[in-house]
């Protein structure tokens, strides 16, 4: 009886997962999170999103980066709960368990880039590319790498934009914000690496392989 409950409640719990969509699910947590490592903290080109708000509270109400990011993706994914449904958190529990795992996987070596701070559009755009391939992989699969993805397709989802469009809503809106506090010499470069990724993440959710139907 106990055998047969917990094999029914495994299977239940697996709904939407194999292997396979959790190998490109990890793929794209190593390619996102490498390039945020090795390009975005080395040359200090900031984010739009869930990340660029903490930045943005911690500069001007003192809060704990640790306590707000918390709150904030709690937040986004309870939103994203009540209008995604259940299957996309738990996909997006083990895609955001992938990108913790590999962020401390990159910090256990020294940076496998060179430092691209005297290039940053050269580091903008490359590091739009890695953002926007590992998390697209991430999307394709119906999860999400943070509150930010699950922000953006709750958006979509529910005002019928596409997705390069709802990013750019909520980046464009956080990035106005840092004017607030960062030169907008550094912003630009900013807005330059969230459009590639914008882009990049929609295309991949929506590529369709030749002969599929």
């Amino acid at each position: 009886m106990f055998v047969h409950w917990f094999s029914a409640s495994v299977k239940k719990s697996a709904e939407g997962l194999s292997w396979k969509k959790i190998v490109w699910i990890m793929s794209g947590a190593a390619i996102c999170s490498f390039g945020i490592h090795n390009i975005h903290q080395q040359t200090g080109i900031t984010e739009g999103g869930v990340i660029g708000m903490m930045l943005f509270a911690e500069y001007w109400l003192g809060i704990s980066p640790a306590v707000l990011t918390f709150l904030l993706d709690i937040s986004c994914y309870l939103l994203a709960f009540k209008y995604l449904g259940g299957r996309f958190i738990k996909i997006s529990i083990v895609s955001t368990l992938s990108v913790s795992m590999f962020y401390e996987v990159w910090e256990a070596f020294p940076t496998m880039l060179p430092d691209l701070s005297v290039f940053p559009l050269l580091a903008a755009v490359s590091g739009g590319i890695f953002v926007g391939v590992g998390v697209g992989i991430i999307v394709r699969q119906g999860g999400s790498s943070g509150g930010d993805d699950a922000l953006a397709l709750t958006i979509s989802n529910r005002t019928h934009w596409r997705l390069s469009r709802a990013y750019l809503f909520t980046d464009l809106v956080v990035l106005g914000l840092s004017l607030t506090y960062i030169p907008f010499s550094r912003i630009i470069f900013s807005l330059v690496t969230v459009t590639i990724s914008s882009f990049l993440i929609d295309r991949i959710q929506t590529f369709k392989l030749r002969g599929a139907r």
